[in-house]
């Protein structure tokens, strides 16, 4: 898997695909979040962009390789595994950028009442929770259920819209979270959040990766 993991980075990396998502993330967070405003709204705005960008990314991932070439790697590794490690790829890029992006907005923000640490732990957990919420809406929505573009396109922009606003979904429960306590100036890391998130791409990833392996 590690080698299937550092194939797929390199893709990534080679194609530039990675930089469209993330000047998009860059540019919302930088419109959305102003130095000085309460960190924990701050932090919301900077998870809650992850989520489509990391969308958008795992829908990279899983596109990004020519046939061909996707065909002699699944031969030698399973259809499968490949799968999986494209999933793993498009999310943990994401996911690194997202981390980082908690770490700057906390330094430039207003902590008065919220500590570094409690501003950094509950930002990283809601960060996570958007990014993997968003990857569980990039797997169902690419190959192999939705190999033509255009659906892929229209249903990716609809689930991260309802991922975000649909009461039950990860991402709305870190958020929600978040949003209260910027108004009382109060840190509660969405760590059951962030676990709900967990389960539901696990659970998105096994039943694409099963798919492809039975379907392409």
């Amino acid at each position: 898997m590690t080698a299937l993991l550092r194939y797929q980075s390199g893709l990534l990396l080679r194609s530039q695909r990675w930089l469209a998502p993330l000047l998009l993330y860059v540019a919302i967070v930088g419109v959305g979040v102003r130095a000085g405003e309460p960190v924990l709204g701050a932090l919301g705005l900077t998870a809650a962009a992850l989520l489509p960008v990391a969308a958008w990314s795992v829908r990279i991932c899983v596109t990004q390789e020519p046939p061909a070439a996707r065909n002699v790697v699944a031969a030698a590794a399973g259809r499968g595994r490949t799968h999986l490690a494209a999933l793993l790829t498009g999310t943990a890029w994401p996911a690194l950028v997202g981390t980082v992006a908690v770490l700057v907005v906390t330094a430039l923000s207003d902590r008065r009442g919220v500590t570094a640490l409690a501003a950094v732990s509950t930002g990283v957990l809601a960060a996570l929770t958007c990014a993997l919420t968003g990857a569980a809406v990039g797997a169902l929505s690419s190959r192999p259920f939705l190999p033509a573009p255009g659906w892929s396109l229209t249903v990716l922009v609809l689930g991260c819209l309802l991922a975000l606003v649909t009461t039950g979904s990860p991402a709305k429960h870190a958020m929600t979270t978040l949003v209260t306590g910027a108004r009382t100036a109060t840190a509660h890391p969405p760590a059951l959040a962030c676990a709900g998130a967990l389960l539901l791409v696990a659970a998105a990833a096994a039943l694409s990766s099963r798919a492809t392996a039975r379907l392409e």
